[in-house]
């Protein structure tokens, strides 16, 4: 039988990474608006990235007998001031969810619950990566600065990026 308190986080954690795919949705939204196709199909798949986490994250939880809270979700930010804001905000996310993917591990040793520490580190892998790739990015827009006709050949950049985290 799942641990109340650990049930609880990774319900959370559902709701992260659910949150994480409507915020990427509508950022790649954002992007296709504005005429960015690269960055906007990058964001399209690290929105279809997270739905996957979530999913796993579901699957988890019922195999070990929990109860899954499919969860309501606040609102995305639609609009970005610039392409640095949709990538600050990428990184932050990414941060965010690390964070609590932390808090997770850090429950399941104090409940000495290693089924789930074990299950868990895939996500710990998967969060270095994913928080590489958003500094690198952001590292390559602040390099161009308010250089837009930068923007352009980083648009075509981040398909290379497309799938790398997977």
């Amino acid at each position: 039988m799942m641990k109340a308190s650990i049930e609880k986080l990774l319900n959370d954690q559902i709701k992260f990474e659910a949150q994480a795919s409507m915020q990427y949705l509508a950022m790649a939204s954002w992007a296709d608006a504005a005429g960015y196709s690269g960055i906007a199909n990058f964001f399209y798949s690290q929105s279809e990235e997270e739905r996957l986490h979530m999913t796993k994250l579901v699957k988890f939880v019922n195999e070990r007998s929990g109860k899954v809270l499919v969860p309501a979700l606040d609102a995305p930010i639609l609009e970005f001031d610039s392409l640095k804001a949709l990538f600050e905000k990428f990184l932050n996310s990414e941060i965010f969810v690390t964070e609590q993917i932390n808090k997770v591990i850090f429950e399941c040793l104090e409940k000495k619950d290693y089924n789930v520490h074990n299950f868990m580190q895939w996500y710990v892998t998967e969060q270095l990566e994913e928080e590489a790739t958003a500094r690198t990015l952001l590292d390559k827009l602040n390099i161009l600065g308010d250089d837009r006709s930068g923007y352009y050949l980083f648009d075509k950049d981040i398909e290379g990026f497309i799938g790398d985290s997977k």
